[in-house]
């Protein structure tokens, strides 16, 4: 996956490089790991920091990684306990957003 066309390329084109390159290059290509996996982990942490424009790219990669929709509900009820309520709350709305976006296609 190339993110050449990301807003960054013309900023910082090599955080974009190593971004394509080690990142998903290699990191989310070790086999210790499935990719399922790490899209679950991957989205916990960045519901548990707020980080929304993050969470969208990879909630959409979690769903094409295998990850199920009520799994991703799942998630959020165990991150409510160990992430703390208002983190679910907001994660639920991130998810709705991009659910919405996925069910008007």
């Amino acid at each position: 996956m190339s993110h050449s066309n990301h807003p960054a390329a013309g900023v910082s084109p090599y955080l974009v490089d190593l971004t394509d390159r080690v990142l998903f290059g290699d990191i989310w290509e070790r086999p210790q790991l499935s990719k399922r996996d790490r899209s679950l982990v991957t989205m916990a942490v960045l519901m548990k920091e707020f980080r929304v424009d993050e969470l969208h790219s990879h909630i959409r990669r979690g769903l094409d990684n295998g990850v199920t929709r009520e799994e991703i509900g799942e998630l959020i009820v165990h991150l409510a306990f160990y992430g703390g309520w208002p983190v679910a709350a907001n994660a639920i709305k991130q998810v709705k957003v991009v659910y919405d976006e996925l069910d008007a296609k």
